[in-house]
């Protein structure tokens, strides 16, 4: 338990300067640090230590390590019978980095289920230039020429953390999804960062480990050499036949 924390991190502080991420705190669950910035070189910093940047546009940065972690091992996947159903209709095409800006915007798009949205332009901004260097990726799901779901993660080493996704009609991101796990694992990685559990994460197979199992595992991932650029997503017939095998 941390009663000093969270810590403020200076913006011109060393970019890797994040305190131990055994010094979060209990409650709010997991927050760190407050303050610093969303350079590239600090954002790679963070997640490869496990921490993630979440916060509204009333607020400075926060920086959070949750415990317990959501992750899911590619393996482990879990496809429901009418998910294979819809799958086999492949009404959805689904492509990898094909436009990552309109992804993040469609995420960062209000939902009828929450007020406002965490990642606002400056959020949309810093991510948008890790894409561009290589480090972030997006999902798309496509309906005829229409963008209708999809989402986007980190990438470093042989680790994925995901961020975000949206659905504009059925099953949209979860066909991303699933397409994009079945892919990650047929390139070698063996971990997905879900970062905090949810009913949707767990239906997908997503399972809660302890923040120090997930510090060991990414330490070690990242330090692995991941795909390289650009990412392209292996023919549709080639995934389902791996997805939708007995």
């Amino acid at each position: 338990m941390n009663d000093a924390g969270p810590y403020w991190l200076d913006p011109l502080s060393p970019v890797n300067a994040f305190p131990d991420i055994d010094l979060a705190l209990d409650e709010p669950d997991g927050l760190l640090a407050v303050g610093g910035d969303l350079s590239i070189n600090r954002l790679l910093a963070a997640y490869s230590r496990g921490i993630f940047p979440w916060y509204n546009d009333d607020q400075p940065i926060l920086w959070w390590s949750p415990n317990p972690r959501a992750v899911l091992y590619p393996g482990q996947l879990k496809i429901s019978r009418s998910m294979k159903k819809r799958l086999r209709k492949q009404e959805y095409r689904i492509t990898l980095d094909q436009d990552f800006t309109a992804v993040i915007q469609h995420c960062a798009a209000p939902r009828t289920t929450q007020a406002g949205t965490w990642i606002i332009a400056e959020m949309q901004q810093a991510y948008i230039k890790l894409h561009e260097r290589g480090y972030a990726h997006s999902v798309e799901a496509w309906y005829g020429d229409e963008l209708v779901g999809g989402l986007y993660g980190i990438s470093i080493g042989k680790m994925f953390f995901g961020e975000s996704m949206f659905s504009r009609r059925t099953d949209a991101s979860k066909v991303a999804f699933i397409h994009l796990v079945r892919q990650l694992q047929a390139w070698g990685y063996p971990l997905i960062d879900c970062q905090v559990s949810s009913e949707h994460l767990s239906s997908l197979g997503a399972i809660e480990i302890s923040r120090s199992d997930f510090r060991q595992q990414v330490e070690h991932l990242t330090m692995l050499h991941g795909q390289p650029n650009p990412w392209q997503m292996a023919s549709t017939e080639t995934l389902l036949l791996d997805i939708l095998k007995p």
